[in-house]
């Protein structure tokens, strides 16, 4: 795989057919977000919280109870524009870029955090790979590793998209399909679970 130019990336943006065109939509600042392989990209408005509740874990081998547990473990909340969303030390929330995105089936992207809000010991992602054909906001594992709680303001440039040319074409196989936000966990949706997780399997 090779990483993308700047010049590459505006060319996959403008490709004349369309469905295989590079989408990162709305590009609010074409000068200031494209760079010399990578794309900034922003922190939107929703982010799931985990609330802090009296059961011990979360099981996804329990499938008939785990999406429930996960609505009442986690929480969506909305964040205007010009207001903080205060993440404290060690805590750990999902976000998503303000961005919609749509990589063409010969490219694939990595999602990295900016340097500037590392070094305040902001992680932007956990899962940082992205399938060549995926379509949607990306939702981000947000963590503050840092000391001191971080105001993280909506729109602010957060992460950058690391483009590559595939050798060849790939589609997207995920669960996460089209997202306009960030989405709850699907692990208990995992095909191998059932086998791995068996009680038949005990000795």
């Amino acid at each position: 795989m090779t990483n993308l130019s700047k010049f590459k990336i505006i060319e996959c943006m403008e490709r004349t057919d369309i469905s295989n065109r590079l989408v990162i939509s709305p590009l609010l600042n074409k000068e200031l977000q494209l760079a010399d392989g990578a794309v900034d990209v922003r922190l939107g408005t929703q982010f799931i919280i985990i609330k802090r509740t009296e059961f011990m874990g979360l099981d996804p081998k329990d499938r008939l109870k785990i999406k429930e547990r996960i609505r009442n473990y986690q929480e969506m909340v909305r964040v205007k524009f010009q207001y903080p969303f205060i993440l404290h030390p060690n805590h750990l929330v999902l976000g998503s870029t303000l961005e919609y995105i749509s990589i063409p089936n010969d490219l694939s992207a990595y999602v990295l955090t900016r340097s500037s809000w590392g070094r305040l010991g902001l992680i932007i992602a956990t899962a940082t790979y992205i399938n060549s054909g995926y379509k949607g906001c990306l939702t981000l594992e947000i963590e503050n590793i840092g000391e001191v709680p971080l105001a993280l303001y909506p729109g602010t440039r957060v992460a950058q998209l690391v483009l590559n040319r595939l050798d060849g074409v790939g589609e997207y196989q995920g669960s996460y399909k089209c997202p306009t936000g960030p989405e709850f966990s699907k692990a208990h949706e995992d095909k191998e679970l059932e086998f791995w997780a068996s009680e038949n399997n005990k000795p």
